[in-house]
């Protein structure tokens, strides 16, 4: 019994050993820095969520951003706070470097992080809803969208125990303040010079929040920077909805080209890129499908042009879809539509432009007299080799054919083809008339 005990205890202090030297082993060594200084689009939105479950994955001591971004997409910028104050590590978000902002969707994502800092000599603020083109929010959905991005910031606000009525101003009065004006009013949690700074000043802070618990030891940790792939670059790219609507017009002008003129290959191939790409970006951005069936009928109105002879209506209820549906393609109700005037505008008179020139040009196409197979020969000259009493041999287009008339025609004589049966010419003196 003795015995048996001894071993046992001796089992406990093993274990007890492993248990401290595995613990041990998973300590954090590390800090992984992201850097997202770009607009708040879907690929931004991608590349943090892919950051987040690295950081994760990889144990990292907590998980910095350095913010630069002038706003963007709201519907994606709630999805970041969401991803920010769900994340199973600690979030800092460091607005970075002097002269970098935090505006509009980016004040939103700074007071969402675990531990908020900014640089001096930048600012945060000026998060009014506005459109795509800068203007103001119609006013029948300005009031909707204010009052449900207020409701939002003071809820994240409230969380995260910062200045809800400095927030609530920036929403309604677009205020922006300095670094050291936003930590005087509670809005970051410090103001650091450079990232050494950053580091010094938050170790040893204790994060605190909902099912989670954790205090940072940050000093002295290695920094890994966590870089954009060529996927998340991409993403980035056509994530923005100017380019996703070039995209789509694009994808439409050259699938359309191919279809009025079968062959080509390399209008169809580069529109069919331009759409699957189009198609990602689309699924991702606030989309009105009412904008994107009128692009569709506009497209469709032009194929028709090239068939049915409209005198130019076709053409005409073309170029109005695809005006109106362009408009609504990224107008939802409770989201602000981002599709500037200066992209919207060129964009469609060059598409508008392309797509009349390309069906008028097709429908000339189909209307010109051919010039090539049997339908080519009507109407051509030719001669009577043999006499036609009233079948015979006759010379036309560098080839003799089998022709008849309905009256002899001697040898020699001038002939104009007047009908083609059963591959026989009908022929006819040229000087009757």
């Amino acid at each position: 019994m003795h015995t048996t005990h001894r071993f046992r205890l001796i089992g406990l202090v093993i274990l007890g050993l492993i248990a401290v030297g595995t613990s041990s082993g998973l300590a954090a060594d590390h800090v992984n820095l992201v850097s997202l200084q770009d607009s708040i689009n879907p690929g931004t939105k991608d590349f943090l969520e892919r950051a987040i479950a690295l950081s994760v994955e990889d144990q990292a001591e907590c998980l910095v951003i350095l913010l630069d971004t002038p706003g963007g997409l709201m519907t994606t910028m709630r999805s970041m706070v969401q991803a920010i104050m769900n994340a199973p590590l600690p979030i800092v978000v460091y607005v970075y470097p002097s002269g970098a902002q935090a505006a509009s969707a980016g004040v939103l994502i700074t007071i969402a992080a675990d531990f908020a800092a900014m640089a001096p000599g930048t600012n945060i603020g000026a998060a009014h809803p506005v459109s795509g083109s800068g203007d103001d929010i119609p006013k029948t959905m300005n009031e909707k969208v204010l009052n449900d991005f207020l409701a939002f910031s003071r809820s994240v606000a409230t969380e995260r125990g910062r200045n809800v009525e400095w927030v609530a101003k920036a929403i309604r009065e677009s205020a922006s303040i300095t670094a050291d004006e936003a930590y005087s009013a509670n809005v970051i949690d410090c103001v650091a010079a450079n990232l050494d700074d950053l580091m010094a000043r938050m170790d040893g802070y204790h994060v605190e929040r909902k099912g989670f618990s954790k205090t940072l030891h940050v000093k002295g940790l290695e920094r890994r920077t966590l870089a954009p792939g060529w996927r998340d670059q991409l993403l980035r790219i056509i994530g923005d909805p100017s380019i996703a609507y070039l995209l789509l017009m694009v994808g439409l002008a050259g699938l359309y080209f191919e279809l009025s003129h079968p062959g080509t290959i390399f209008p169809g191939v580069i529109g069919g890129i331009s759409l699957v790409a189009a198609a990602y970006a689309l699924q991702k951005l606030p989309v009105n499908y009412a904008g994107f069936l009128f692009i569709l009928l506009a497209v469709i109105c032009f194929i028709l042009e090239i068939k049915v002879a409209s005198y130019g209506m076709l053409s005409l209820a073309g170029v109005l879809s695809l005006v109106i549906g362009s408009v609504m393609l990224f107008r939802v109700p409770g989201e602000v539509g981002h599709l500037s005037l200066s992209v919207l505008v060129p964009t469609v008179g060059v598409i508008s432009a392309f797509f009349v020139t390309v069906a008028t040009l097709a429908f000339r196409a189909q209307m010109r007299k051919p010039t090539t197979g049997m339908e080519g020969l009507l109407g051509t000259e030719g001669e009577t080799r043999t006499e036609l009493k009233p079948e015979g041999k006759v010379f036309v287009e560098g080839e003799l054919w089998n022709a008849y008339a309905d009256e002899p025609i001697p040898r020699g004589v001038k002939v104009r083809v007047m009908e083609i049966r059963d591959l026989k010419l009908k022929v006819q003196r040229i000087d009757v008339r």
